[in-house]
């Protein structure tokens, strides 16, 4: 039951994040007799980026022993997740939105990096890649296709905001694993070994990171939004996460990699319970092992998993241990609970646990919130909105916190 309730919670937290649009374009019967507009274009047939990339000339983000080298400076700091940024209609709701991260010591954002759909609507939202039995085809539309990310990409490096960019997601949202698997065939458990869906996948990892290589706003390339595999070997993700990250190093060895992934311990760690038990095909040791990639990634949900909120400051240092096994940086790049304007109690004691009893190297609450020209950002119940009181102690006051928190050699 724990398992089915994780599975099912996660799957409507993310249905609550796609804006009504987007949800009329996702896939439906008949997908494969879809045919691209006039604003698509085969995936091979890339253009250049609709505004500016790679010309701020600043440094890369990069590793420096369990630390991260950021703006030419190794420290510790705080950042965020605004997963819809990408799918914003208004260049100025994203200057908004990357001010008040600026302001508020945020240096980090994690931005989607994906968009499919399998086929069209009259009513369709942004999208950024159209998959179906006749090819793969990309968005080129200023007002709804990949121009959106562009603006993404070349506005954070006007601000010094830095990106975490997943390129897939586990979840059905806004077009995940199930757009390869209704184009390709198959399920969210062969995805990962089925040869055209990794084909296409790495027809799109490279339309991606060629595109944004050349951009220091680009902080990692993440292969999956919380990749699993239910039942699975997990041996399955990590040769499959294996051979990703080495393709995405060979297209671009000057960014790093992660997985992206929740965290899962595999049997022989912990009490054997959910996020021990290795059920979803993922075992977090094996994969931060990997030498392509670069770091760790950790998410938190314990009302989601089965767990009491306390235990989250153990989940954190547990990983924090690994981490310093491996000498590998490890990130909290996922933490939230469904308290809407009232997140400080359950979610401040796993901030300090971080800053003051962990090597961790930054955190990432999920999710910010703000005010746009059309109304509100797509928040749900996790969500920290800008200009609350929550939101100066857990996004400002904690990102200070952090960056004055003073590194320990490796």
């Amino acid at each position: 039951m724990k398992v089915l309730r994780q599975i099912t919670s996660c799957v409507f937290r993310a249905a609550l994040l796609l804006g009504p649009a987007l949800v009329k374009g996702a896939p439906t019967s008949g997908y494969s007799n879809t045919r691209p507009t006039n604003s698509s274009t085969f995936i091979s047939a890339a253009t250049s980026p609709a505004f500016p990339i790679g010309f701020s000339g600043g440094p890369k983000a990069s590793v420096d022993g369990r630390l991260f080298n950021i703006d030419g400076k190794t420290q510790y700091f705080a950042g965020t997740n605004t997963w819809w940024l990408g799918y914003l209609k208004y260049n100025a709701d994203v200057d908004l939105v990357l001010q008040q991260l600026k302001s508020a010591y945020l240096k980090v954002t994690r931005v989607w990096g994906f968009g499919n759909v399998n086929e069209l609507s009259s009513t369709q939202g942004v999208y950024y890649q159209l998959l179906n039995s006749s090819g793969q085809y990309i968005n080129y539309d200023p007002d709804t296709g990949i121009a959106r990310l562009d603006y993404v990409v070349s506005a954070a490096e006007r601000e010094g905001i830095k990106l975490v960019v997943p390129m897939l997601n586990n979840w059905d949202a806004l077009g995940g694993i199930n757009t390869y698997t209704n184009a390709f065939g198959g399920d969210a458990t062969t995805f990962f070994t089925d040869a055209p869906a990794q084909a296409a996948y790495k027809n799109y990892i490279s339309f991606i990171v060629n595109r944004y290589k050349d951009s220091p706003a680009i902080f990692a390339w993440e292969l999956c939004n919380e990749p699993r595999c239910h039942g699975c070997a997990t041996s399955v993700i990590t040769n499959w996460a294996s051979d990703i990250s080495s393709f995405i190093k060979s297209l671009d060895p000057t960014h790093m990699v992660a997985l992206g992934d929740e965290g899962w311990f595999a049997p022989g760690y912990g009490d054997g319970s959910y996020a021990y038990s290795g059920s979803e095909g993922v075992d977090f040791i094996q994969n931060l092992a990997i030498p392509t990639l670069d770091y760790g990634t950790v998410h938190l949900y314990p009302d989601q998993w089965g767990y009491p909120y306390s235990w989250g400051n153990q989940w954190i240092q547990q990983h924090d241990a690994v981490g310093k096994s491996s000498g590998k940086p490890i990130v909290l790049e996922e933490y939230g609970s469904p308290f809407p304007g009232n997140h400080t109690e359950t979610e401040k004691p796993w901030q300090q646990t971080v800053l003051q009893s962990s090597s961790v190297a930054y955190d990432s609450f999920w999710q910010f919130g703000t005010q746009l020209k059309d109304g509100k950002s797509a928040e749900d119940d996790y969500s920290i909105e800008e200009g609350t009181p929550e939101y100066e102690i857990l996004a400002t006051q904690h990102a200070v916190a952090m960056l004055g928190k003073e590194p320990v050699a490796s």
